[in-house]
């Protein structure tokens, strides 16, 4: 990949940072803190990046929204699960990862990651670098509905149509694979899209799919949020919430090949775990009620399911 082709893939990604945190803390009506931050020289990973989060706002209780660009001389085991002929080699990486935890208990929290990583085989030239792409967005709700369940997922598979059917069933199902709490023998929330090691289309097609799935995040969570946000609620939904971000710690830290690749390759810890909720708790005899909308949630929702 050329010093052009990677500028142009910085480029968009500062600018999809930008273009998301104005429009939610426009919806929220708080403020971004902004953290630029450099690695130090003598660290194992190089590069620099931005961190922006938005604390105990009205709508998002934390919203965090990162851009990173890292360079390093081992590739670590997190990259390379499914091309173990790369584990060691110096890669370059970047990309822009989200989540947001709303303080309605009926808002769904969400996550979004777009990224490319390029990684150079000790015997090839930097012309020879291997690059890939990949990303997605799932949704996490506390209580269902069906019509936003739909929608999240329909925006998902209108971003993938240009770029072949095929897309949409296979990211939906690897996105369903991937956020499963093994466990828990359980899923994290209602899935969305999710792809890795993604250069099939070429790069110029590659990048432009990644683009149409990050560009298609805020019309497929914004409304949702603006339906739900000023619903009622009270101590149970807030209890239940809070029990139910405790699945959503467990998987982050437990499972997710992100999180795992920032702390193996020497990345920045507060800008990888930005993702945490700020409360969370656990119940050793939690049982949702029968017929309740929380049992709902378990038995309608956090299961895998056509949406569209």
């Amino acid at each position: 990949m050329s010093m052009t082709e990677l500028s142009g893939v910085r480029t968009f990604l500062l600018g999809l940072q930008e273009r998301i945190t104005a429009a939610v803390a426009e919806v929220d009506g708080g403020n971004f803190i902004t953290d630029a931050w450099q690695k130090e020289p003598g660290e194992p990973l190089q590069g620099n990046g931005i961190t922006k989060i938005l604390e105990n706002g009205e709508v998002f209780e934390r919203a965090g929204c990162g851009f990173s660009h890292v360079q390093g001389s081992r590739l670590p085991p997190s990259a390379t699960q499914h091309r173990p002929e790369l584990a060691g080699v110096p890669f370059e990486a970047m990309g822009v990862s989200l989540v947001f935890h709303p303080r309605n208990p009926y808002v769904p929290t969400v996550h979004m990651n777009v990224r490319m990583l390029a990684a150079t085989p000790v015997s090839a030239g930097p012309a020879e670098a291997v690059c890939w792409f990949g990303g997605g967005m799932d949704l996490t709700p506390y209580y269902g509905f069906d019509e936003d369940a739909v929608h999240f997922h329909q925006t998902c598979k209108d971003a993938l149509a240009p770029f072949g059917g095929d897309k949409y069933p296979r990211f939906k199902q690897w996105c369903d694979e991937y956020f499963y709490l093994k466990h828990r023998q359980e899923q994290r929330g209602i899935g969305g899209i999710f792809f890795d090691d993604f250069q099939e289309l070429g790069l110029e097609q590659s990048f432009a799919m990644m683009q149409s799935v990050a560009d298609s995040f805020l019309p497929a969570y914004l409304p949702i949020v603006s339906r739900r946000q000023t619903q009622p609620y009270g101590e149970r939904e807030r209890d239940f919430q809070l029990y139910r971000r405790g699945r959503y710690v467990e998987f982050n830290l437990v499972w997710d090949r992100g999180t795992h690749f920032g702390l193996q390759s020497g990345g920045r810890t507060e800008s990888i775990l930005m993702s945490m909720p700020p409360l969370a708790s656990w119940s050793y005899q939690h049982r949702a009620e029968a017929g309740s909308p929380e049992e709902r949630l378990y038995k309608e929702f956090l299961i895998r399911r056509d949406w569209v």
